[in-house]
């Protein structure tokens, strides 16, 4: 901390880590997985007791409708969690806005469910990094830096969806990020700092393909076999795989008895394009895919879904950001790299608002969506630090070109 000035030194020494170790292991005890409602309102209401110490409202929004596919082809709504959001200064001319969410990967009947140590640095749990950790990270910042008597005003969301793609929560992102200075979102960072840079964009898609049902040996040829449609579809998908856009088909819904002609089956597939000219295209070859593999087998075939999160691609604004963070991190003696990732996150979506973001201002940690995710325990005070000071910064400035 060589080059912190008398104020800023004061402010960042203010996050403690044991406080801030407590309130994830609190958090991590309760099971919020993207289904699970009523975790998700349980440990929105302990997030929101520390949320309400900072001086502005806490306000809870309904998600939108969102409805999915099913295996029969049918749509079928879809149950999300309630979003919180935090204004602070509302009326102020410049403000930012910082987001996290409160979903994990795992639901109720997942069985990783508990917190261990792997050693006195390193905490093994289900969301210690991915975001619970995150969280504890942004709403202490926001406590150091509230002790600068700041004027800079800001919005803080944490949505209850962001793990299966923000779909409920989209609207209301785009509202909060309209209009804002800066943004900094609280996905962790890989062990040694390193945080994303540029992401692909990334749409998930459910082709339902309806055909016509004949017996398999009597009259097949009368038959439109929905299954051979759905895979050709998949080959020809996969067939548009190139540098800068990533094609998944991923699973086929349907088919029945062996003696006969299935008429419906459900293609899944996803695509991540690189960059905006990559992803209009993408989704013209989509449509015209679609409408040549329903001619050839004269099917019919309707797509639901789309491209939920643009590709985040860095403009001299993020450049200025990045620089701005890099910056504060060395003051601090904090590690910082960063690197293009193929990962997507709610980030795109603010950056898709026009709005420069950070999106990985969260705990250093690992092995996220899986048992073995874990949180590195120092990093909590040190992120906070980190973002006390970014903010500190942002106040008085850092900005501007």
């Amino acid at each position: 901390m060589t080059t912190l000035t008398p104020a800023e030194a004061a402010l960042v020494a203010r996050p403690d880590r044991d406080a801030l170790l407590a309130q994830v292991l609190d958090w991590a005890a309760v099971n919020s997985g993207t289904g699970n409602l009523a975790g998700l309102e349980r440990v929105g209401a302990m997030i929101a007791e520390v949320a309400e110490r900072l001086p502005g409202e806490v306000t809870w929004h309904d998600p939108a409708p969102v409805d999915r596919i099913g295996a029969d082809g049918a749509s079928q709504p879809l149950a999300n969690g309630r979003h919180m959001v935090l204004s602070v200064r509302p009326g102020a001319e410049r403000r930012v806005l910082l987001t996290g969410h409160m979903d994990t990967v795992f639901g109720p009947a997942d069985p990783f469910q508990a917190c261990r140590w792997l050693d006195t640095a390193t905490l093994n749990g289900p969301g210690t990094a991915d975001m619970k950790g995150g969280i504890a990270v942004l709403l202490a910042g926001l406590a150091a830096f509230e002790s600068t008597a700041p004027e800079l005003g800001y919005d803080v969301l944490l949505n209850s969806d962001e793990e299966t793609g923000s779909l409920s929560s989209a609207a209301l992102i785009r509202d909060l990020a309209a209009g804002k200075l800066a943004a900094l979102t609280y996905e962790p960072a890989l062990p040694g700092g390193v945080m994303a840079g540029a992401r692909p964009g990334s749409g998930n898609w459910s082709a339902v393909v309806r055909g016509r049902a004949a017996h398999a040996g009597r009259n097949p040829e009368d038959g439109r076999n929905a299954l051979l449609a759905a895979s050709d579809l998949a080959l020809r998908l996969a067939a548009l795989r190139r540098p800068g856009l990533s094609v998944n088909p991923a699973r086929i819904d349907g088919g029945g008895p062996n003696n006969v002609v299935p008429d419906m089956a459900v293609l899944r597939f996803n695509m991540r394009p690189a960059t905006p000219e990559l992803a209009a295209e993408a989704e013209a070859r989509l449509a015209g895919l679609v409408a040549e593999v329903a001619a050839a087998h004269e099917v019919a075939i309707h797509l639901h879904g789309g491209l939920g999160r643009p590709p985040k691609v860095l403009d001299p604004a993020a450049e200025r950001l990045f620089a701005l963070v890099g910056k504060a991190a060395a003051d601090l003696g904090q590690p910082f790299a960063r690197k293009d990732t193929g990962g997507v996150c709610d980030g795109n979506n603010i950056a898709a608002c026009g709005v420069p973001v950070i999106d990985t201002m969260g705990v250093l940690g690992g092995a996220i969506h899986s048992p073995d995710e874990f949180l590195l325990v120092d990093s909590l005070a040190e992120r906070a630090r980190l973002t006390a000071l970014t903010l500190y910064r942002l106040e008085h400035g850092g900005l501007v070109p």
